[in-house]
């Protein structure tokens, strides 16, 4: 019997597929593994913290995405791809905070080292009364990741096939090298300077006859980058076993190609390679247990430099990247011999082009400054023990689970320089020659292998704990668990570990499944306090009513279920927190000031960074929620509604108000204000899951709708303004604060009969503000809110229509009510920066009353580039997420062969966006674009 559970052990974790294959006779008897040992999926229980749960007995606060069945007709290569398309309440994070912890299995882990491929269901444990057990680090929400398992029965094989090709959305528009020019000489004449290019330049630049002598340079252009670029997976999935063994492997494969298409940029990739291996085993009829193992490896190569970034920044007209050879002069022997020495010549027939002011271009570091590689290697292993100890108690039982996670990662880099030429031009009876060049640089490579940026991360994790489930006279059910869990992450640049360490309780009743009373409780530990601070007790208590259970309910043809639950809580979190030792005062040389004595000798001084503190303790989550959960005509519709309150206590600041400033000195600069808990915030909102399901005629339509709307606000904040319109209290904590504007100064007399601006000298076509405190000066006591950065409203919609073996399903969410800041470089243009469209509707005299950007400047403008409601933007909209079309081929056609299920699917992401402001929402300005993804798949089942 042990040679069967160790086989069956090293098949699933290291190979699988047909060499996990049994003979008869290794199958001891009476443990065949056959169909009739085949043990029912549980599809009615949910994942929670250390425990699953019936989902009619979950009180709110809690959602679930069955990614499996999900994949069925959505394929996706990311964990939490479009989960807002789902899950109301979820907008990236949960409930309106601004993060969430991710369990894997149970683990603190990354979501996108899991693919979803890999995962069973996924839960969203949004309200605390569900994440409560978990202490201080779940303290904003939960995501817990499942993984899938085997079951008893016979081996199975999953393979799926998937390719497809990304297509850029829309790059960044910026002018060409002759508009750019005329308007660059428009900038230095609006700032009384001389222009910087004659015409002739600007025509010959306009001509384009030759590029290489007046450039032109688009580096969004077709020359350098592919109008789609391929991504291809595989994965296969093995599973199987018997009663006391089951195994689950997930073997993956997957590549991404380069954008680019030129130099070594065009050998750009990313791999990815995973196996997972899950096992469960029975020993006995009262001990189970579970060994889980997951490798994950990460390879990448791209070309040295920072293409994206210097898109943003390289002007078209600086330097043409290629200086073709044909065009050096057949008897110009000096400049033929630095063909003759060079290292780089592109193609063979180009050198590399700079200038004394660009001595290298990022088009040239693409083809000559080498390249680097990234690797990553995960590792993840879990073994868990399961005990029912009904002998001893009945419903008792114990679990245990370990966990150890190790990450490496290093970048290894091969570094060339290179040479570049200038070239001088003559034109010879109107055909343009080089008659010499200027080199800067050199060609040289050191040979040496450079390694960098390497880390080591490793997490331990432990837990133990009882579980007591018992069901009195048919009516009294009781369940509670007691937990002890912690875990701990050294990460090789820190010192101290992240610790997470807690005692949970959890206590719940319910009278015949119809009146609910649960209590959670954590008390939560911490070492970034001083010894005495270190501990607190975070308790919850929830209330439930089944109402479709009371006998004016019961035999209702409308209601199947209904359910009222009301949550109150409190849990103490140290996630605000940013470093330890916060409550302990601290001194420093480093920035010492000197002194001078008498005696010729000086003396740097010890200065106070900041005060002790040693009351300095855990901020609070108070938190209180209602919700309703619904199934009306015989699952026809089905409703899951919350109302939360989320009020967060004691925020650590530096304050600047509750001490006497001086306890403050700028020079030297010093301070004894210690840390202290102060600040308050407030998150109000609801949240909704509406789900229709309806046969009509021959068709199965399933209908998705998905919410959240939500307010913030300061509700305590350390803060000092002159005037009332500026204090913070009261007011979101999610907003912009800039200037109103008015329009933009029309004249000399304008400016002189405004407000002065104390951001520097203004000019007709300048951006006027509004001055709010009637001081006659425009400056930081103007600013007011100008709008919330994070949407209000969320939604999402998912769609289902099954139609014989045909299954057409679509997807996408809408955000409402959020604006956004046009404050990057290619909205703030100024100085000798590169062009981008908007300039085009600059301010000049001719366009006063139609202009929509300030006056073109060299200088920085820094009156023009303040955070204003001339810069804010409306980021509503609604995405098209995903659009798939499904065929799974009958089974009658498979069925003499060996493959079971055969099923293709084609499919779109990200494939539209409505909004007004389009452009802006689907422009990236320093990165790699946004894209639009399309995939072609097979998958078959063995």
């Amino acid at each position: 019997m042990k040679y069967i559970k160790i086989k069956i052990i090293l098949c699933a974790l290291l190979v699988g597929g047909p060499l996990c294959s049994f003979a008869q006779n290794d199958i001891p008897d009476g443990n065949s593994i056959s169909d009739e040992d085949s043990i029912p999926v549980k599809d009615d229980m949910m994942q929670l913290i250390f425990h699953k749960e019936n989902k009619k007995d979950v009180l709110g606060g809690v959602s679930e995405v069955n990614v499996a069945e999900l994949m069925k007709k959505n394929f996706s290569t990311y964990s939490l791809d479009n989960m807002d398309d789902y899950v109301g309440g979820y907008n990236g994070n949960m409930w309106g905070r601004d993060s969430y912890l991710v369990l894997v299995d149970g683990v603190p882990r990354d979501a996108n080292n899991v693919l979803p491929t890999e995962i069973d269901k996924i839960t969203f444990l949004k309200g605390a009364q569900a994440f409560i057990l978990y202490g201080s680090k779940a303290a904003k929400g939960v995501v817990y990741i499942t993984t899938k398992r085997g079951a008893v029965g016979n081996q199975t094989i999953n393979v799926r096939f998937n390719t497809g090709f990304y297509v850029p959305k829309c790059y960044p528009k910026y002018l060409g090298s002759a508009e750019y020019m005329t308007l660059y000489n428009e900038a230095r004449t609006n700032d009384g300077l001389a222009k910087s290019y004659s015409d002739d330049d600007i025509y010959n630049y306009a001509l384009g006859k030759n590029p290489y002598r007046y450039p032109n340079v688009n580096m969004y252009s077709s020359e350098y980058l592919k109008k789609a670029y391929n991504y291809s997976d595989g994965t296969a999935e093995i599973a199987g076993g018997g009663s006391h063994a089951r195994y689950y492997t997930n073997i993956g494969l997957q590549n991404t190609a380069s954008q680019f298409n030129f130099g070594e940029a065009k050998n750009n990739h990313t791999t990815r390679f995973n196996v997972r291996g899950n096992v469960d085993l029975t020993m006995n009829n009262w001990i189970s247990g579970k060994v889980d193992a997951n490798v994950t490896y990460y390879d990448s190569r791209s070309a040295n430099g920072n293409y994206w970034s210097d898109a943003a920044t390289f002007r078209p007209n600086r330097v043409a990247p290629l200086i073709p050879i044909s065009y050096i002069e057949s008897n110009d022997a000096t400049d033929l011999s630095m063909v003759t020495n060079s290292n780089n010549i592109i193609d063979g027939k180009y050198l590399l082009g700079g200038t004394q002011l660009d001595e290298t271009n990022p088009i040239a570091d693409a083809y000559a400054s080498g390249y680097h590689t990234s690797t990553s290697r995960q590792f993840q292993f879990d073994a868990g023990i399961d005990m029912d100890l009904s002998r001893i108690l009945g419903g008792l039982s114990f679990h245990t689970l370990f966990s150890t996670d190790y990450s490496t990662s290093y970048m290894q880099s091969y570094t060339k320089t290179y040479a570049t030429y200038t070239p001088t031009w003559n034109n010879y009876s109107g055909q343009d020659m080089i008659t010499s060049f200027t080199q800067y640089g050199k060609d040289s490579k050191d040979g040496v292998d450079y390694i960098k940026s390497s880390s080591d991360n490793q997490t331990i994790s432990l837990s133990g704990q009882l579980n007591y489930k018992r069901t009195f006279n048919h009516a009294h059910n009781i369940s509670a668990i007691l937990v002890a869990s912690g875990y701990q992450t050294s990460i090789d640049s820190l010192y101290h570990r992240v610790s997470n360490a807690n005692l949970g309780l959890q206590v719940d009743y319910n009278y015949r499944e119809k009146y609910y009373v649960d209590f959670g409780s954590a008390e939560v530990h911490s070492a970034k306090f001083s010894t005495k601070k270190r501990n607190a007790f975070s308790p919850s208590l929830t209330i439930g009513w089944r109402l479709s259970k009371e006998n004016f309910l019961k035999d209702s043809p409308v209601v199947d279920d209904l359910i009222l639950s009301a949550s109150g809580s409190v849990l103490h979190s140290d996630l605000d927190f940013s470093n330890y030792y916060m409550y302990q005062g601290s001194y420093t040389q480093t920035n010492g000031t000197w002194w001078g004595w008498d005696d010729g000798k000086t003396e740097q001084s010890t200065n106070s960074v900041q005060g002790t503190n040693y009351n300095l303790t855990f901020e609070k989550m108070k938190e209180f929620s209602v919700n309703a959960r619904a199934s009306l005509w015989k699952n026809l519709l089905t409703v899951d509604a919350s109302f939360f309150v989320n009020n967060r206590e004691g925020l650590p600041i530096l304050s600047s108000t509750i001490y006497p400033n001086y306890f403050s000195n700028s020079y030297p600069s010093s301070s004894f204000i210690p840390y202290v808990n102060h600040n308050a915030d407030r998150r109000t909102g609801f949240d909704f899951n509406v789900n229709f399901n309806k046969r009509i005629n021959e068709v199965d339509f399933t209908l998705g709708v998905t919410g959240m709307y939500y307010t913030t606000k300061w509700t305590k904040i350390d803060e000092s303004y002159s005037n009332s319109y500026q204090y913070r209290k009261g007011r979101p904590i999610d907003g912009y604060w800039g200037l109103k504007s008015n329009g933009f100064y029309q004249s000399e007399d304008d400016i002189s009969n405004s407000p002065t601006s104390s951001f520097g000298t203004v000019s007709p076509g300048n951006i006027k503000y509004i001055d709010q405190n009637g001081d006659n000066k425009i400056d930081s006591n103007d600013a007011v809110f100008l709008g919330r950065y994070a949407s209000p409203f969320n939604m999402g919609v998912n769609l289902t229509l099954k139609w014989t073996n045909f299954t057409f399903f679509a997807s996408g969410s809408g955000y409402f009510g959020g604006y956004g800041m046009k404050s990057n470089s290619y909205y703030w243009v100024y100085g000798d920066k590169k062009y981008s469209d908007v300039v085009r509707g600059r301010w000049t005299e001719a366009t006063a009353k139609t202009a929509t950007y300030p006056r073109l400047t060299t200088q920085s403008s820094s009156n023009d580039f303040q955070n204003s409601d001339f810069w804010r933007y409306k980021t509503d909209r609604f995405t098209l997420n995903k659009v798939q079309i499904t065929y799974d081929l009958p089974a009658k056609i498979l069925r003499k062969s060996f493959i079971h299920e055969l099923s293709a699917y084609v499919s779109g992401s990200s494939l539209l966006t409505i909004s007004k402001e389009r452009k802006i929402l689907e422009t990236n300005v320093g990165s790699a674009p946004q894209t639009r993804n399309y995939d072609l798949g097979v998958k078959m089942t063995f």
